[in-house]
Order: structure tokens, then sequence, then C-alpha cells
């Protein structure tokens, strides 16, 4: 369901950008960044009205993690994605603005001007704010500076049945994976966070996998970045945002290495632009987040 949901997806979006004469960097940003993370809204959700903040924001800061570090690792070894003016410009650096308004929002106490490290119903409201604004001006100021025009033209019905067929697919197939994941990491004994930061990360993240690697094999860059980006964006002002409006969320139990990598994350991505090949997110960048993620696997399994 998985694989095909994300091919399906791929055709769909790809040709909506064609038929709407807008970037497939938006199109990936906006429709297939919040389709694919459904799952992590639901999950996250779920968690605020339980009162489990572990839960809300471990999947949330480990989902961001796993996207950038592992997801855009790995489309990059696949092929090496080109970043445009557009890109380097406004969308990377909101990508890395956005994570840091969430730490300095979350670690109120440790940073010296508030009782306790967590967000707010107010810092919901806020991050809710800044979503709307982001959407509006991704449309607004979409320079069509796509890369990948290339493709078969499809009908308008047609590519909203393949969005709609391919989200379902990666949705249905990713909450599988999830409850199996969960159930089996519940029967191990271990901790909320790490299975919030890990396993619940990973499988809320696998629409982003699926969809990412078909958008390389495709050679769709563009739409392989817009999605993850969109994505991380999403997650941090819509979905920690609506959780914390819910019901407030601690930071408790985030560690600052935690956040510290998933802030690296989004410096690396901006670093690509000036290491290897110039404008390139390429195989050396991809290499570097694999391994990043890699030494913060085993940094959370040393200190389960």
């Amino acid at each position: 369901m998985i694989v095909y949901g994300a091919d399906f997806l791929v055709e769909g979006a790809s040709a909506a950008a064609r038929k709407l004469g807008v970037s497939e960097f938006v199109i990936g940003l906006t429709i297939v960044g919040m389709g694919t993370s459904a799952p992590e809204m639901v999950v996250s959700f779920i968690g605020a009205l339980q009162g489990k903040a572990d839960i809300a924001v471990g999947n949330i800061i480990g989902s961001n993690i796993f996207n950038t570090l592992l997801i855009l690792g790995v489309s990059a070894l696949i092929f090496p994605m080109t970043i445009t003016r557009g890109n380097r410009r406004r969308d990377i650096p909101i990508n890395f603005l956005v994570i840091l308004l969430m730490a300095v929002l979350g670690m109120k106490h440790t940073l010296g001007y508030g009782p306790e490290n967590g967000l707010t119903r107010i810092d919901g409201a806020i991050l809710l704010c800044c979503f709307v604004i982001y959407i509006w001006s991704c449309f607004k100021f979409d320079a069509k500076d796509t890369v990948d025009s290339d493709g078969k033209q499809m009908s308008t019905a047609k590519a909203v049945l393949f969005i709609i067929a391919g989200l379902a697919g990666l949705i249905i197939g990713g909450r599988f994976f999830v409850n199996s994941a969960t159930s089996i990491a519940a029967m191990l004994g271990i901790s909320e966070k790490f299975v919030a930061i890990t396993i619940l990360a990973g499988g809320t993240s696998i629409p982003e996998l699926a969809t990412c690697v078909v958008a390389a094999v495709k050679k769709k860059g563009q739409l392989a970045l817009g999605n993850i980006l969109g994505s991380n964006v999403f997650n941090v002002l819509l979905i920690l945002g609506g959780s914390a409006l819910i019901n407030p969320l601690s930071f408790a139990d985030i560690s600052l290495v935690d956040l510290g990598v998933v802030i690296l994350s989004a410096v690396l991505v901006w670093m690509s632009v000036f290491t290897g090949k110039k404008d390139k997110l390429d195989r050396f960048d991809g290499t570097l987040m694999i391994l990043v993620w890699l030494s913060y696997l085993i940094y959370l399994l040393i200190n389960l």
C-alpha cells in the first residue's frame, strides 16, 4: 500500500503542478507535504488528547530528524537534488527558523524566561498563525522555478484521483506499520519517549520516505525536497501548534541533544547549498546526513 501509494501520489502531484501552473516544489511543500504528514498529525493529536506530551512532542521532533537526515540523505544518494534560487533564499532558511522557533518556545525554563519547558496554548496559537502566513506566502511568492517540468499530461480528474488514492495508501499502510511497531515496543518494555522518537517517528515518516524515494528515482528532486521541507514545517507549525491548543505540551523529557540534532539537521540542509557541488543536495551531503542520523540512533540506544 505504501509503495503503490507513493507512486500514485508523485504522479498525481506532478500532474497537478502542471495543471495549476505552480512549481512541483510548492505542490510538494503543500499538498504532498501535508498529506504525508497526516500520520504524524493523528499520532500527535491523540497523544495530546490523552495528555501524553512525550508521544506528541517526541513524534514531531523524531519525525523531523528522520525526514531530514535519513529520507533526504537517502534521496540525495539516489539522485542529487538541484537547489533553486527560491529554495536557497526562502524555503531552506524558513525550515531552519521554524525549528529554531519551536526550540525557543519549548525550552523557556532552560533559556531563562519561563517557569518550565513546554508549549502553552498561546504558543500553539502563535505557531498556527505562522502556519497560515507560511501557506499563503508559498503560493503568493512561488517563482515557478521548478527543474522538473517535463512529464506526461494527465486529466484533472485523474490527477486528483491519483493524489487521493496515493494518500490513502500511504496513510493506511503507515498506520498498520505504526500499530504493529508500537505493540512490539510495548511488549519489550521500551519507554514512550524512545518509542515516539524512533519507532513512531520512523513509522509515521514512511509516507515521506516512500514518496521521496519514488520522486528521486523518477528524477523529481524538487518534489522530494518540497515534500520534506513542507512536512517539517507542517509538523511544527500545524501539528505541534494544534496539539498545544488541545493540551499544553511539556518538553520536560526532551533533552538538549534531541533539540540539538533537529536543529543540526536543518543546518545541514542549509550547508548543502555551499558544500560539495554548489546549489545541489548531492551524495556527499546525503552521506553526511545519514552518518549523523546513525550517530543519533546509537546515542538513543545507549541511553535507553
